[in-house]
């Protein structure tokens, strides 16, 4: 009788104890979802669902995913070394930090604003981006040069680069903007004719912004939103019809880089955290040189200086 009694009791025991465990470890992988920004479908703590593969990623081994994710650092950083080599680089370029989710509140700079400007919601006139982080922002205006091998170069090293486009520059060919576009470019508006805007009327000079406009969302399937004013020149009826057909934003530069030399807007004649740099689709027939030429001394000196490139569109 006493046996049984006893064996009752251990049972009681080890059923307490079962449920203790399955409570623990309810509790741990709670705190893991919790952790891993996951609730119980799935779901990111911005209430998004996770890309494909993010799951697995998340439920893997342990040593297996970090030994994996190694060997991809691994491969990609041995693919910028060879592509730097291939091009003729000292350096490997940096590569950017991930784009802030909180994007920086963009703002005429100081002394480039028109009358009313802010009153009529104008796209603002900037010539940097508000951060701390050593980045810089490579910008190519017209489209006249039309280079196979700066596509390759600038695709191999995983360089970002935003376009400004004119139509009597690259109707002749739409095509090797569309390769660009598909290596994740953005081409924006650059107007018709790459006229003197200012000396227009506002109904010329929304002909030279808008049509441009039009003919970007034909060819590329997308409208613009960011418009650089051909020569940096604009005054308010720029702006006024630039907003009338979706433009937002108005970037000019800080500096310019050719095959041969930099010129610089500020009196320090340095980069500074958050500078657009602007350059040209140009070639021998205008310059000492070739865009893989330009590139190479546009990242010669990025590198030197600590700074990565990144892509503008990431701040807007």
């Amino acid at each position: 009788m006493g046996v049984v009694v006893q064996n009752d009791k251990n049972r009681v025991v080890r059923r307490r104890v079962l449920r203790g465990s399955l409570a623990v470890l309810a509790a741990t992988a709670l705190a893991s979802g919790c952790a891993a920004g996951t609730g119980a479908t799935g779901a990111t703590g911005t209430g998004v669902a996770p890309a494909a593969g993010q799951q697995q990623a998340l439920h893997a081994p342990p040593a297996r995913a970090l030994d994996s994710y190694a060997t991809k650092l691994r491969a990609e950083y041995a693919a910028r070394v060879a592509a730097a080599k291939r091009w003729g680089l000292s350096k490997v370029p940096l590569t950017a930090p991930a784009p802030p989710r909180l994007k920086p509140r963009i703002h005429t700079r100081q002394g480039f604003e028109v009358d009313d400007q802010e009153e009529l919601g104008l796209p603002p006139v900037f010539t940097r981006i508000p951060t701390d982080q050593k980045i810089v922002f490579l910008t190519i205006d017209d489209g006249a040069e039309k280079d196979p091998a700066f596509l390759r170069m600038m695709s191999e090293l995983r360089i970002p680069y935003t376009a400004f486009l004119s139509n009597y520059l690259i109707k002749n060919d739409y095509g090797y903007f569309k390769k660009m576009q598909a290596r994740g470019v953005t081409l924006n508006n650059h107007t018709l004719h790459h006229p003197y805007l200012p000396g227009l009327s506002y109904a010329e000079q929304k002909h030279e912004i808008c049509d441009m406009q039009d003919i970007i969302e034909k060819q590329y399937g997308k409208r613009p939103t960011v418009f650089r004013p051909p020569y940096g020149n604009y005054n308010q009826d720029t702006l006024r019809a630039a907003k009338s057909c979706g433009i937002k934003y108005a970037p000019l530069w800080d500096e310019e880089v050719f095959v041969d030399h930099w010129e610089y807007r500020e009196d320090d004649q340095d980069l500074h955290p958050g500078d657009i740099v602007l350059t040209h689709f140009r070639g021998r027939d205008d310059w000492k040189g070739t865009m893989p030429d330009m590139v190479r001394r546009f990242l010669k000196k990025v590198t030197d200086k600590g700074y990565a490139v990144a892509r503008l569109e990431d701040y807007l």
